[in-house]
């Protein structure tokens, strides 16, 4: 069975390829873990963040934006602290503004799914790479979408973090046309 060469032989990265890469989300819930994992990917591998994780769910509450809009200083704190996490300041409280951000966003829109999936007429885009050094890192689409999220106030949403995001969520299929999971998403 064939896949992208990124998972190399390491099960997790596996796991999450072959269930969850490019599986186009829905759900407000899963974006903003998107958004949150993809942010404090900055710098770093996704192996690092992927396989922190679940570390990163207990520290921030599921994910819930609802709860993580009202982090205080101390929460912050705790955060720092938190070996099972990225303890990087910044990212932190990003996330907290990011909750902020995105609530508004769902205001506005109804809901952020709505909002991300009316930059592509909600189809997802399908590319048809034959190697992972065709894959381009930004695109105009995540140039348009980043841009759109900083005048929101998002933070850490360059248009390289928000191209990734943009694959993870499976808004673009960039699975090379040799994998087995090409053709089934």
């Amino acid at each position: 069975m064939n896949r992208c060469s990124w998972p190399s032989d390491d099960a997790l990265m596996i796991q999450y390829h072959d269930n969850e890469w490019g599986v186009p989300v829905y759900d407000d819930q899963k974006w903003f873990e998107f958004l949150v994992l993809d942010a404090f990917q900055a710098g770093l591998s996704w192996k690092t963040i992927l396989h922190k994780r679940e570390n990163f769910r207990k520290a921030f509450n599921d994910f819930n934006f609802e709860i993580i809009v009202d982090y205080r200083s101390d929460k912050i704190e705790l955060l720092m602290n938190d070996a099972g996490i990225i303890r990087n300041r910044l990212k932190i409280e990003s996330t907290i503004s990011n909750a902020k951000a995105f609530i508004n966003i769902r205001e506005e829109f109804g809901s952020f799914n709505t909002y991300i999936w009316s930059f592509v007429d909600r189809k997802p885009l399908i590319n048809h790479w034959k190697s992972m050094s065709e894959i381009p890192v930004k695109t105009e689409l995540s140039d348009k979408i980043s841009k759109d999220l900083k005048q929101r106030g998002f933070k850490f949403v360059g248009s390289t973090i928000v191209y990734a995001f943009l694959q993870a969520a499976g808004v673009i299929n960039d699975h090379t046309i040799d994998c087995f999971r090409h053709s089934q998403i």
